[in-house]
């Protein structure tokens, strides 16, 4: 009885997507967890409706009748999954698509829409390689810089003679303040960090008959500061803590996704499979960067294996005007058989947040074709010529990004064509990172920036207060751990997620100082994993932090 009442129970099946490129989870509920039905979530009976299963119970008596019908149940349901997350073109539209002559555009728009393309799919332009041009000048093709305060307190405090100070507002949270006197110019500097920015104001001294408290000059950049009273940070190594928050977001690495699309391919599985490399496409890549050897290879790896071979032996690597690049080539990643999602590609590509896409053919990119949380942005180009003549092949290139994501620079020429080879690869290198930057800025990432901010601020706060209470002496703080929390996050392995874990992990070690209970089953409970094998990158990453226009400086100011 007990087993028939177990076999008329409701199964329904739920997903869950892994925050980055794994796809989803399928997880089963029975009994009193219901759910509204629609067309696309169907029972369990309905999913697995074949003559096969009617003719069988769910659970069966006999144990091979049972591991045959449960493979079988794998088998349908990683079937149905994979169909669910598919994105490929209705087919009236593949059809016509395949059938139509002449240039087709690069990208189509998601039907359910939230992103934008440049340049736009109405404005009819002219590719041929005669066209006229505007917005070829590199000269214009200025690099973002992601926060153009991080470095004020670097070059204008550590330098000189100033004071930092710590507290905790009722309504702000935890305060850094640093201050110091010019007197060459007589001004007085301000630094101000809180959870959402930090502020930063220059006040002439002639303006006060004396010198403003710590509280004052906090209020002067921010009313809303309420705290009565700052502590003064004594802590000798004080400066190099304070500069590696203030840097957090500063990296001079980078890592893009390439992806390989050829004619026909119009699905993630059909473009995530390529193995082989055409002639062209490998001279594009050689715009790009220089192919490398993996094994032993010393700069920027962007988490790819350099020691043990299990991302590919060869990647694509530069340098550019002062930064590391890694390329995730998805053709030079690991291929799987039997995998038609090829995690292996899509567990680096998935959580880059910018791709470049290459297409050979005339078939469009769909916007949301890669299934990802990450992935904001993408750049496509097309060789639309093979050109005999001096100066190569002719390119083509437009840009596609979710619509919270802001416009970002340099400009797309018009016509949108390239036939120089260095001045694709400058345009191409300026844009990737633009693209980056400016895809921090959308709602995403913003949250999980000022999360991490608030993070590493609250260890900042504790570990200055704490160290120099211990510096003065008391002796219940006598014993305390290396500040390996904020050093940690100039040292981090520069990829999102992997500077997100260790500020938590920051905010774990700075209540762990403060002899504060830590909360069970949280993500700051969690032991963190021992770096080894290579596992960490050359050079810091940027960490997540609030978005730019909360960045900025002080109203009373002369500077």
């Amino acid at each position: 009885m007990e087993r028939e009442k177990r076999n008329d129970m409701p199964f329904s099946r739920k997903r869950s997507f892994t925050f980055g490129a794994y796809g989803g989870d399928d997880r089963f509920t029975c009994g009193d967890e219901t759910r509204p039905e629609s067309a696309e979530d169907n029972n369990i009976l309905g999913i697995l409706d074949s003559p096969a299963s009617e003719s069988k119970p769910f659970l069966s008596a006999s144990s091979n009748q049972r591991d045959t019908e449960l493979f079988e149940i794998i088998e349908k349901l990683q079937g149905s999954r994979i169909d669910e997350q598919r994105c490929e073109f209705p087919l009236p539209l593949k059809s016509q698509l395949l059938t139509i002559g002449g240039e087709l555009p690069l990208i189509l728009p998601s039907e359910l829409g939230g992103y934008w393309i440049d340049p736009p799919l109405e404005r009819l332009v002219d590719v041929s390689p005669t066209s006229s041009h505007y917005g070829l000048d590199p000269e214009s093709y200025d690099i973002m810089e992601r926060d153009g305060e991080a470095k004020i307190y670097h070059e204008f405090f550590r330098s000189r003679y100033h004071h930092s100070f710590t507290a905790v507002d009722p309504s702000l949270g935890p305060l850094v303040l640093s201050v110091c006197l010019e007197e060459e110019e007589n001004k007085l500097r301000v630094i101000l960090r809180m959870k959402e920015c930090s502020l930063h104001g220059v006040f002439s001294v002639s303006l006060f008959p004396n010198i403003p408290s710590a509280v004052e000059l906090a209020k002067m950049l921010c009313d809303r500061v309420t705290v009565s009273k700052f502590e003064v940070v004594s802590y000798l190594k004080a400066p190099e803590l304070i500069t590696a928050f203030d840097e957090h977001r500063v990296s001079p690495n980078f890592k893009f996704g390439v992806l390989y699309q050829k004619d026909g391919q119009f699905t993630e599985e059909d473009i995530l499979s390529n193995n082989d490399e055409s002639e062209e496409f490998k001279e594009f890549l050689s715009v790009l960067g220089e192919t490398i050897q993996l094994q032993g290879f010393t700069g920027f790896r962007g988490g790819l294996d350099i020691c043990h071979g299990q991302t590919g032996s060869e990647a694509v690597f530069t340098s550019f005007h002062g930064r590391e690049i890694m390329f995730h080539v998805a053709t030079k990643l690991p291929f799987t058989e039997g995998d038609p999602q090829q995690l292996q590609r899509k567990r680096h590509i998935g959580n880059d947040i910018v791709a470049l896409v290459y297409q050979e053919g005339q078939t469009p990119f769909l916007c949301d074709v890669i299934k990802s949380h990450f992935l904001h942005c993408f750049l496509v180009v097309r060789r639309i010529q093979r050109g005999e003549e001096k100066g190569g092949a002719t390119y083509q290139l437009s840009v596609t990004a979710r619509e919270d994501v802001p416009p970002f620079g340099p400009v797309i020429p018009d016509p949108p064509v390239f036939t120089d080879r260095s001045l694709l690869r400058e345009f191409l290198l300026t844009k990737l990172i633009n693209a980056e930057i400016s895809c921090y800025k959308a709602e995403r990432f913003s949250r999980l920036e000022l999360r991490t901010r608030s993070s590493l601020l609250e260890s900042l706060q504790a570990e200055l207060s704490t160290r120099s209470q211990c510096m003065m002496g008391d002796p219940s703080l006598s014993a305390l751990p290396s500040s390996e929390g904020v050093r940690g996050a100039s040292e981090g392995s520069g990829g999102f997620i992997e500077n997100f874990k260790r500020a938590i992990r920051v905010r774990s070690q700075s209540f762990e100082t403060l002899g504060v209970p830590r909360k069970a089953g949280g993500s700051a409970s969690q032991k963190p994993k021992t770096e080894k094998d290579g596992d960490s990158d050359k050079a810091p990453g940027p960490l997540p932090a609030p978005t730019d226009t909360l960045h900025r400086a002080a109203q009373p100011s002369d500077s």
